[in-house]
């Protein structure tokens, strides 16, 4: 008899991109026809030269492939502090960060210091998957603030304050949303955050999109007393295009960083001091080259915009910004999974269903056009234009 897997993991959905990925796996493309990969939002541009050129000498260090302290190195925590300061206008203390295998790993961190099973955490609709998967293994309801396409998917404080019960810990909210792009105007986040004050628990910030929209993301780091219901998820992989290299951090009061550190000694231990030493480097020398990108990626949304709004397209712009556009599909009798499916097969174009972002998303699909540089839009975007809701 085998052993049993847990009932609980076994409940799951499995991965989405790499089931996405999977329905092409061995398949090739024509060189008139290629892939057009709409599918993970991951930076198609290398790290700036004199990242890489920093690095190069630093493998040849044995101190490079030691541990570091389980919150990471003090300089890199203070470099990125400074950044904070630069960015927001106010920054945490580095005994309020700690760095992470990227933001998945903060999440989890934030997750465990905060719940247990039975336990409740609001969370926009539609979510981030990964958020939810990671909210079912630990046995925390998710509880669904719904999706209001009108609104541009942008939460609605009043309605989460009604979602709120004795069993909630948190309020979880990505902005810029992964998988709608929508960015939360600052206003509404400080909503959030009272609300979070009033009711005694926590807003959970996921802001690894936060390098890609203009002007401070929000100004709660400046409320002296932030730390008692702010916990924020950060990433640097998409800011220096460092994805592979899991570069995160959990921001939250000294006393959530001390717990967390119990988690993170079983869990990783530490974040490389390679991407250690990469975030320092990006956060030190490297602010006009993260706009530079974000200007860049602004001229995508905006050719995307543009192309995907033209008369004649069968799929509907709910939402967009960032990396990410959240597209109604036309065939209302089908899940967002038979025409991403079609859309694999039929347009050689990869895209996630919006099903696996939420409950009632099925209409939907998230397509993450960052990933194509702005010469490639058109005629990615023509591959909707073509298609045959009757096919």
């Amino acid at each position: 008899m085998r052993f049993a897997i847990s009932p609980t993991i076994e409940k799951v959905h499995f991965p989405p991109i790499s089931e996405v990925k999977g329905w092409i796996a061995g398949r090739t493309f024509p060189p008139e026809r290629p892939l057009v990969d709409l599918c993970q939002a991951v930076p198609d541009y290398a790290p700036a030269p004199e990242l890489i050129a920093h690095l190069k000498p630093l493998l040849d260090d044995p101190l490079t492939s030691r541990y570091s302290p389980d919150e990471g190195l003090p300089e890199t925590r203070q470099a990125v502090c400074s950044w904070y300061r630069r960015v927001y206008g106010a920054a945490p203390n580095p005994d309020q960060l700690c760095l992470t295998i990227g933001a998945s790993q903060a999440f989890w961190l934030a997750l465990t210091v905060l719940c247990r099973e039975g336990d409740e955490v609001v969370v926009q609709t539609p979510y981030y998957f990964d958020h939810a998967m990671g909210l079912d293994m630990m046995g925390v309801r998710s509880v669904h603030a719904p999706f209001d396409e009108a609104a541009g998917g942008l939460p609605d404080v009043g309605v989460i304050s009604r979602l709120i019960t004795a069993k909630t810990r948190a309020i979880l909210l990505v902005t810029p949303s992964n998988p709608t792009g929508a960015v939360t105007p600052p206003p509404i986040l400080r909503r959030l955050f009272e609300l979070a004050r009033a009711r005694g628990i926590a807003l959970i910030l996921d802001e690894t999109y936060n390098a890609f929209i203009d002007g401070p993301p929000h100004d709660l780091f400046a409320d002296s007393a932030w730390s008692d219901h702010l916990v924020q998820l950060a990433s640097f992989g998409k800011t220096f295009a460092l994805t592979g290299y899991r570069a995160g951090a959990l921001v939250a009061s000294e006393r959530f960083i001390y717990h967390a550190l119990k988690v993170q000694d079983t869990m990783a231990v530490c974040q490389p001091r390679i991407t250690q030493q990469a975030v320092r480097f990006g956060a030190d020398h490297l602010d006009a080259w993260v706009v530079a990108n974000r200007r860049m990626m602004q001229r995508r949304h905006d050719c995307f915009r543009t192309e995907f709004l033209r008369p004649g397209n069968p799929f509907t712009l709910a939402a967009s910004g960032g990396f990410f556009a959240w597209a109604r599909h036309p065939l209302a009798d089908r899940s967002g999974r038979e025409v991403a499916r079609r859309l694999a097969d039929e347009a050689n174009l990869l895209c996630l269903p919006g099903e696996v972002f939420g409950p009632g998303m099925e209409g939907y699909l998230r397509l993450a056009f960052g990933n194509i540089r702005e010469d490639r839009i058109p005629s990615a975007v023509q591959r909707f234009f073509e298609f045959q809701p009757e096919g």
